[in-house]
């Protein structure tokens, strides 16, 4: 028997957001928000030639620079105030989560509500002004070792210009940290996850347009790019039906006794996601994998090939050592990251605490062993996806002559995004929804 929520979300009217206004005010926020990001997104850094620096990037796009580059809305490429984007957050975010389970003042930190979860976003604060401080001077010195045929990247290089650019590029950081803070406040959505899709969808249209034309040009037949399209659609409707599968456990609750009346005795379930580590394994492969690239491309034509050059080119996108250790990470992360983010020790004592058992398992150890054991296989179902997914758009590129990218870490984050987004308008038409019908039956309780 479906709940009252259940029941009320079937009936779910669309065409009410034009009378919800909290909700319409929340979606202008959020739009207004966005596009204040895309137009720093074209505020560029001082002191950096812009077509040295095109050239340049040009010649780098295919290390890690090329893959946040897609992150950022191409802010990279454009070395705005927005290069370094929203990612020493996510970054900062990610590894204070693996400290909450290895480090146990953090971890008790983290059991003491809400009081802990400001200060461990604190701590993640602190920890992304670092990350960007430490990422702007590479970038700046980096910027400083390039040339091009056109001249020097940076005009007046020196300790000035490293300076303004570190404290430019955190500071834009710290504004991008800032607005996803208030876009999930005031907003709808998770504003950081938000601001990377706006990042990534911001590109595409270009991207449509380049593949075409080389489609005009003869470049890339009809019937290839019509494939692509009809590709892309079927991937997309494969990763929205996994990213929202679960299989979900059966949770009892015994009936107890109070006065003259029975609580309890209902059965509720525990749902354990197919993909429980989302897009955290590709980006952390893909980043890995690309290090050296990038590391190579630094180096310059020196005129020796070195381990760096060997390791690079072999790592290229679309070698088969590449595609093999770009799978064996995705599926080491996937297991590691949701060791992370789900304990079935502690899930198992909390439904012994509230009275909870599943039905044919004794509680404590017993279900958490069964719960670790479902956790695995829907686990092992996770990684062999992810890997599928994340590896066809790289051997469309390599081999098929793509000429952009998107990848499955940029897909799967565009899904993700969107679906929460539109499952948090749907919490809100319901709750506009749901007061309608209290001042309904206020309004007929007066009548009466």
């Amino acid at each position: 028997m479906a709940s009252a929520a259940e029941q009320l979300a079937s009936n779910l009217n669309w065409g009410a957001i034009g009378k919800a206004t909290e909700l319409k005010k929340r979606l202008w926020f959020t739009l207004g928000a966005l596009v204040v990001f895309r137009l720093g997104a074209y505020i560029p850094v001082p002191g950096v030639d812009p077509a040295a620096l095109a050239e340049i990037f040009a010649q780098n796009a295919g290390g890690i620079a090329g893959l946040l580059d897609v992150f950022s809305g191409g802010s990279i490429g454009r070395m705005s105030v927005l290069a370094l984007s929203i990612m020493p957050y996510i970054s900062a975010s990610i590894i204070m989560q693996i400290l909450t389970t290895v480090v146990p003042s953090l971890e008790a930190l983290k059991k003491e509500g809400e009081a802990g979860r400001k200060k461990i976003n604190q701590y993640t604060r602190y920890g992304t002004v670092i990350l960007a401080a430490f990422q702007a001077y590479a970038i700046s010195a980096g910027l400083e070792s390039q040339v091009a045929t056109a001249g020097p990247v940076v005009i007046d290089p020196g300790l000035f210009f490293r300076f303004v650019t570190v404290v430019t590029l955190v500071g834009g950081t710290l504004f991008l940290m800032w607005l996803g803070e208030q876009i999930t406040a005031r907003g709808v959505g998770n504003g950081v996850s938000l601001i990377i899709f706006a990042g990534i969808v911001a590109a595409l249209p270009g991207a449509l347009i380049q593949t075409l034309e080389l489609g005009r040009t003869g470049a890339l037949s009809a019937l290839f790019i019509i494939a692509l399209i009809v590709g892309v659609v079927v991937v997309v409707a494969v990763v929205v039906f996994v990213e929202t599968a679960q299989r979900r456990i059966v949770v009892q609750y015994p009936k107890r006794q109070v006065g003259n009346r029975m609580y309890g005795g209902e059965a509720s379930h525990l749902p354990l996601k197919i993909n429980t580590s989302g897009v955290i394994p590709p980006i952390f492969a893909s980043s890995l994998l690309l290090f050296p690239a990038t590391i190579a491309s630094f180096q310059g034509n020196t005129g020796e090939a070195g381990w760096v050059q060997w390791i690079a080119t072999w790592l290229g996108h679309g070698q088969p050592l590449y595609l093999l250790s770009y799978v064996g990470l995705i599926v080491f992360f996937c297991f590691f990251y949701t060791t992370v983010v789900f304990n079935p020790v502690d899930t198992a004592d909390n439904l012994k605490k509230n009275g909870g058992f599943v039905p044919g398992i004794r509680p404590g150890k017993n279900t958490a062993e069964y719960l670790e054991y479902i956790l695995n296989r829907l686990t092992v179902i996770g990684a062999l996806y992810l890997s599928a997914v994340c590896i066809l758009p790289e051997l469309l590129i390599a081999r098929g002559g793509v000429p952009f990218y998107f990848g499955g870490t940029s897909l799967l984050i565009v899904v993700s995004v969107t679906l929460d987004t539109v499952t948090q308008v749907q919490s809100h038409l319901l709750a506009h929804q749901y007061e309608g019908l209290i001042k309904k039956a206020r309004l007929r309780g007066k009548a009466r």
